[in-house]
């Protein structure tokens, strides 16, 4: 059976790496392309990447256009999904790549985004692990009944942060009250609006330092995420770097070891906790995460350490802020609804060099 996928706000970068996957993916079809002041062009003058959808005009967004369809993505700035999601008719499958409908609490959304709290849906990260051993993906439609078919693509930081630090704060190993990230992101991670700081003069050989002092709208999510693995509320110091490539995300996370833990119990959690997911890899020890091993792919690279001297856990983490950080996660998230392989259409090998 073949379902049908409208892709809103298709002229973006998110939007791109969508259609991207779901022109490789054998039970997904493209349906309907809708963005705002792209409305009216053709969908390969921005991504010409994709020849196979010359000729296909961008349609204004609407309820109209996007009907009909088996599932509706929206790749839409923050704040815009929900007036969408609202008309859409409860048998249909969305799948919200923004941030409006990822945060339980409607006091973080307030202190970090614009606008009323639209409320949460499912979140869709299936591999984060809860503090009784459950993972996310339990609480996902396809795979809990009870579930709204409707579904939160996690933001690309908390995608890499979460999954490095949770099986450390599940097993007990990690003190949830010191955990400090520094990330550093490619520039696609900003979207797709010409933005001078952006531009190739200003990021080629340069990397600066962006929402620094706990103001950046991905650490409410975090905390969030790590609290369910922690099983109580957790503290996080995040700090985001900006880096000269244009995708890419490469976390160092580092957290207090309980006293007594040992290099082995490190080592040991983490496997444990990834052995069976397809899409998270602990590296060989040795060998660390790079971004360039996880370009186009659906996939997370992780390594950990205990630095005994300082007696911190140090976890790094390389993702492509693009596919497993939105796009990809969107379409694992969208078979597990649709009681698909989970990994079909989705690449676990990187593009190299």
């Amino acid at each position: 059976m073949t379902y049908t996928v409208a892709v809103a706000g298709a002229s973006g970068y998110a939007g791109g790496e969508l259609l991207r996957l779901l022109l490789a993916h054998p039970e997904l079809e493209v349906g309907a392309l809708t963005a705002a002041s792209s409305a009216g062009t053709d969908v390969v003058d921005h991504h010409p990447h994709l020849p196979s959808l010359a000729g296909r005009v961008l349609e204004p967004t609407g309820a109209a256009a996007l009907a009909g369809h088996d599932v509706v993505a929206l790749a839409l700035p923050h704040g815009h999904s929900a007036v969408v999601a609202e008309q859409l008719g409860p048998d249909v499958l969305v799948v919200d790549l923004a941030a409006d409908h990822r945060l339980t609490d409607p006091a973080a959304w307030q202190a970090f985004y614009d606008g009323p709290h639209a409320g949460a849906w499912p979140y869709a990260l299936p591999e984060l692990v809860h503090a009784d051993g459950t993972r996310q993906r339990h609480r996902l439609p396809g795979v809990d009944a009870r579930a709204p078919r409707r579904l939160a693509v996690p933001g690309c930081y908390p995608t890499a942060v979460s999954l490095a630090l949770a099986p450390g704060l599940a097993a007990g190993l990690l003190e949830p009250d010191d955990l400090v990230v520094v990330a550093a992101s490619g520039t696609s991670g900003a979207g797709r609006a010409a933005k001078p700081h952006l531009s190739g003069s200003e990021v080629m050989g340069s990397m600066s330092p962006y929402g620094v002092g706990g103001v950046h709208r991905h650490t409410p999510e975090v905390e969030q995420n790590l609290a369910l693995a922690a099983g109580r509320p957790v503290t996080v110091s995040f700090t985001p770097t900006l880096a000269p490539m244009p995708r890419g995300i490469l976390a160092t996370c580092t957290a207090r070891a309980v006293p007594g833990t040992t290099h082995a119990q490190v080592r040991e959690a983490w496997a444990d906790t990834y052995v069976a997911e397809p899409f998270v890899h602990l590296l060989p020890e040795g060998r660390w995460p790079r971004t360039a091993d996880t370009l186009g792919a659906n996939t997370v690279h992780l390594q950990v350490a205990l630095d005994e001297r300082a007696g911190r856990v140090v976890v790094v983490a390389a993702v492509d802020n693009l596919t497993k950080g939105t796009a990809g996660a969107a379409v694992q998230a969208t078979n597990l609804a649709l009681d698909l392989p989970e990994t079909v259409g989705l690449a676990t090998a990187g593009l190299a060099p």
